[in-house]
């Protein structure tokens, strides 16, 4: 007996195989997502100096809709998601990070 499921439902939401989902691309820039302790969450193109952190062609993670964090990060072009380019390079204070995210080099742009 051999059986050919493409997608299985569970509790309303559906999972794939795991062969079947595209590979996300490899981070090879300076490029992250920084989740600072005030909430907020910024990407860009990153620099450290002198205790801050600068993010370049800076994009603001205002907010996502029916979907977790993760398949933002997957799919930042998605509609559940709310990225705002700003128009100025963000800076941020090092002690404020609680972590980033390592991303392509297009990422929320």
């Amino acid at each position: 007996m051999e059986a050919n499921l493409n997608t299985i439902t569970i509790n309303s939401v559906e999972y794939v195989r795991a062969d079947s989902v595209g590979s996300v691309p490899t981070p090879t820039g300076n490029r992250a997502v920084v989740v600072i302790n005030s909430g907020w969450i910024y990407a860009g193109d990153l620099t450290e100096e002198n205790g801050r952190i600068f993010l370049d062609r800076a994009v603001w993670v205002f907010k996502w809709n029916n979907v977790g964090f993760a398949e933002v990060l997957k799919n930042p072009k998605s509609t559940s998601a709310d990225i705002r380019k700003m128009s100025h390079r963000v800076d941020i204070p090092a002690h404020s990070e609680i972590y980033r995210i390592p991303v392509c080099d297009d990422w929320g742009l």
